[in-house]
């Protein structure tokens, strides 16, 4: 199965694209962990990222689908493949159809969950880490610690990131409105768009992901 994961900040993508790859034994393939794979083995593609990160500009598009290309055709990849955070536009949308389209393979499905705005903004505005480590992750509705502001497990003082605040948040859900939802209606245009809820349990959430790509199939 070959599946692009899409849906807002705080939708709970890496914990579904995580769940959802070990249920149907395909690697996860995420934004992120392309990144840093390819900097720490200085990778041609590795070294021209950090040079913009460095610098404090945008990665450009061509070199994130370089990534995500080499990724997708190492051997584990050949049953299939879940894509997190890639393509993150129109344009790399279309750049993943070419490099499928050259391989003579094509995407079985684009799962889009879907999350009310007000409830991203409670799910990541109550996120506080330990300042310690930043292992520990607690939330004030969901899972508060036992004493406000103290980490359970080391006593660390908990802090909000300045991302995480809920200003910070709705520019990060205004840049997803303009950048990556338009990719959703030119996949729903395919027939390979499967939109499901994505409140509740992990669990919960998994079944109905599961289930909603199979009847897609």
């Amino acid at each position: 199965m070959r599946i692009v994961l899409v849906g807002p900040p705080g939708a709970g993508k890496g914990t579904q694209a995580h769940v959802l790859a070990k249920t149907l034994s395909i690697p996860h393939i995420s934004t992120g962990d392309l990144f840093r794979a390819n900097i720490s083995q200085g990778t041609p593609l590795g070294l021209e990222a950090k040079a913009y990160m460095d610098a404090g500009r945008l990665v450009p598009d061509e070199v994130t689908i370089g990534m995500a290309k080499d990724r997708m055709l190492q051997s584990d990849a050949a049953g299939g493949f879940l894509l997190d955070g890639f393509p993150r536009n129109l344009g790399q949308a279309k750049a993943l159809d070419e490099i499928l389209a050259e391989e003579g393979i094509a995407l079985d499905g684009v799962l889009d969950l879907e999350v009310p705005e007000d409830e991203v903004v409670k799910r990541i505005a109550g996120r506080r880490l330990c300042r310690n480590d930043g292992a520990h992750v607690f939330h004030v509705v969901y899972n508060p610690s036992k004493t406000d502001g103290v980490c359970d497990e080391c006593g660390g003082e908990l802090y909000q990131r300045s991302d995480d605040t809920e200003e910070a948040v709705r520019v990060r859900l205004e840049e997803y409105h303009s950048k990556t939802e338009p990719i959703i209606g030119y996949y729903q245009e395919q027939g390979l768009l499967v939109t499901i809820s994505a409140l509740g349990k992990v669990d919960e959430v998994t079944e109905r992901a599961v289930a909603a790509l199979k009847s897609n199939d």
